[in-house]
């Protein structure tokens, strides 16, 4: 076989299976934590505002650490980094016990903060690593293919928070909770809190299996400097081409509205199916699994269809149905306008890494660096669903969903941009 036509290059297939097993890892955190809003809500008797801060935590520590994750990759290598931020996602997920004991919301924000540095940290190495790791001319189908199994870990994610959390929550209300004697409340609350706890620390335990197994095994040199020694970093000069780099630059701001727009619709498909149709919980939880094994099957769909038609193309298609898709749950706040915010799932199938890679595209050695970027734009997480938990407050769970509508709207500007841009098309022979 031709190396044009190899999907990694020889001697990266073990590694290339390590890396997938770590975009699933950060699918089960990351889906574990959607649901923690509502949870928490109820827990601690908060606004859904006040209790988005759990997403504004954990996106925003994607966005502090993505830059020195950069520097990390850029100095030493990639497998180097992959392991500094499985570190320190392990830590974030063991402070889960100490924040059961505490009972304090504060406390549970910090080790998701640091959980998700680590994951920040974890995702800048490995998703370049995965673009390296075989010809150029499928990088962005190569790509598609590890990141589809990042909905293997949402999906158990989700399965998680589902049997092990949401059943636990106490049915009593706010103002249940607040006729309540302190010792009952703290009861109530220490039992749920120790609920959120368990599948954390668990999860810690999984990981630390994943390091050191990346760890013993000795990865082929991803450039250079590995065998030559740490290069010097010209952060500045790199930044400048960056932002000059209009592809480039465009991309950062769709990444920023996708993430924003997929952290917004799983965050509040809860809180959006119990004013749709009513239940508990426990119940409009599993509405959030459905929306994960759609997004998983459609991750696959996808990449097989990346064979046949052009990414940007593709990409276009999918942000406006999410768009139709969001708008009919807000005009139909029933049985249909559910099932519609669970399909919006598979428009997110393919925009995170479909952006990436066509962004990527070409950036030659101001890659690690163009990754960073493409991470920290991932704190359109954090900020959106504070947007889009007011909205819920001040005009309810229906009305709210035009907020990740137009997010999507401008991720089909970029690949509308893209496709009347220069061709680039996959290369038959890459596919």
């Amino acid at each position: 076989m031709s190396q044009s036509r190899r999907f990694v290059h020889e001697g990266m297939k073990v590694p290339f299976v390590l890396l997938v097993t770590c975009f699933a890892a950060w699918g089960v955190a990351a889906n574990m934590t959607d649901p923690l809003v509502q949870v928490f809500s109820r827990i601690f008797s908060m606004s859904t505002l006040q209790a988005s801060f759990v997403q504004f935590a954990y996106y925003g520590a994607y966005f502090l650490l993505a830059l020195p994750a950069a520097f990390i990759n850029r100095r030493y290598s990639y497998k180097t980094g992959v392991l500094v931020g499985l570190g320190c996602a392990i830590a974030g997920a063991f402070l889960f016990y100490p924040a059961s004991i505490a009972m304090t919301y504060g406390f549970f924000l910090l080790a998701l903060f640091l959980l998700a540095g680590g994951l920040s940290i974890l995702e800048t190495s490995a998703n370049p690593f995965v673009i390296a790791m075989g010809p150029e001319g499928n990088a962005t189908r190569r790509l598609n293919f590890a990141q589809a199994f990042n909905p293997v870990g949402t999906n158990i994610g989700v399965f998680l928070s589902a049997t092990l959390i949401l059943p636990q929550l106490n049915v009593a209300d706010p103002e249940e909770r607040a006729a309540m004697a302190p010792e009952a409340l703290r009861a109530v609350q220490q039992s749920e809190l120790q609920a959120v706890m368990i599948p954390y620390v668990g999860f810690a335990f999984v990981l630390v299996a994943l390091w050191i197994l990346i760890y013993v095994y000795r990865m082929p040199a991803d450039r250079e400097e590995e065998s030559e020694g740490p290069v010097d970093v010209h952060f500045g000069a790199t930044l400048k081409r960056l932002l000059a780099n209009r592809h480039y630059s465009f991309g950062v701001v769709a990444q920023f509205f996708n993430v924003a727009g997929q952290t917004c619709t799983w965050t509040f498909t809860i809180p959006y199916v119990i004013a749709a149709i009513g239940g508990n919980e426990a119940q409009a939880g599993w509405y959030l699994q459905a929306s994960l094994i759609v997004f998983l099957l459609s991750r696959f769909a996808m990449v097989w269809l990346m064979g046949f038609v052009r990414p940007a193309l593709l990409l276009t298609i999918m942000a406006l149905l999410g768009t139709g898709l969001s708008l009919y749950a807000v005009v139909s706040p029933d049985i249909s306008g559910v099932w519609a915010v669970v399909f919006i799932s598979a428009s997110l199938s393919l925009m995170f890494p479909t952006i990436y890679g066509i962004a990527l595209h070409g950036l030659g050695e101001d890659t690690k660096f163009g990754a960073a970027g493409l991470v920290m734009a991932i704190l359109g997480g954090a900020l959106m669903p504070l947007v889009h938990g007011a909205t819920l407050d001040a005009y309810g769970a229906a009305i709210s969903y035009v907020v990740p509508g137009l997010c999507f709207l401008v991720v089909a500007a970029y690949g509308v941009f893209d496709l009347a841009g220069k061709s680039r098309a996959v290369p038959a022979d890459a596919i």
